[in-house]
């Protein structure tokens, strides 16, 4: 996929909230968010993220002793500055950019609060700017007010696209709206929202599937 990548901006962001986290609290995190539900976050690509992330410097990995319970040293990764850069800029890049697929939006709404306010606002109207200027321009050639019909069965694709743009400049509007009047803690604002599970918490969602990545 071009563009923003969802995954990376999930781990990355799991990762910071915990400071230092292990693989599979990473994992566990995600499924606490769903986010197994709604982009590409299986065991798997979250597991190679870490791995491939780490290499390019982005994050940071310290061999730990195992449990008392036994078995192999566990990893835990830890972000690095070069990592809280590219964090920062996938963020950012995620909350404009409107023609990705829907993973990369709902990740970046899942950290949206780190940062300030009226950062978040600008770059949120940055994105209704770009829907209204894809819309004008494929609306110079399709008139949705005449009906899809114009085009044949095929014009039902142009009208399900600019349905949704209409569908995600309103949202996006109403998000502004909200966070304009004082919804939500934003970076700077105090303390913030805590979206991660403690490590001896047990989540709810978990999936229960078995990958040899969790005793990394």
């Amino acid at each position: 996929m071009s563009g923003p990548s969802a995954i990376r901006l999930l781990v990355l962001g799991a990762v910071r909230m915990h400071g230092r986290a292990h693989g599979y609290q990473v994992r566990n995190d995600l499924e606490f968010w769903g986010a197994n539900e709604w982009s590409n976050a299986k065991p798997g690509s979250i597991y190679h993220a870490l791995k491939q992330m780490a290499k390019q410097g982005l994050l940071l990995a310290h061999e730990v002793a195992p449990s008392t319970a036994g078995g192999p040293p566990r990893t835990e990764y830890e972000v690095t500055e070069q990592g809280t850069e590219e964090y920062f800029s996938l963020l950012k890049d995620s909350l404009v950019a409107y023609d990705q697929k829907m993973d990369v939006l709902s990740s970046a709404i899942g950290f949206i609060v780190d940062l300030p306010r009226e950062e978040a606002v600008a770059l949120l109207k940055k994105r209704v700017e770009a829907i209204e200027a894809w819309r004008a321009g494929v609306t110079a050639h399709y008139i949705p007010e005449d009906g899809p019909e114009q085009l044949g069965h095929i014009g039902e694709i142009m009208h399900l696209w600019v349905h949704s743009a209409d569908a995600g400049a309103e949202w996006t509007r109403g998000l502004i709206e909200r966070i304009e009047g004082g919804a939500y803690t934003f970076s700077g604002e105090g303390e913030p929202f805590v979206g991660v599970l403690a490590e001896d918490q047990e989540n709810p969602y978990a999936t229960d599937e078995v990958h040899p990545g969790d005793r990394e």
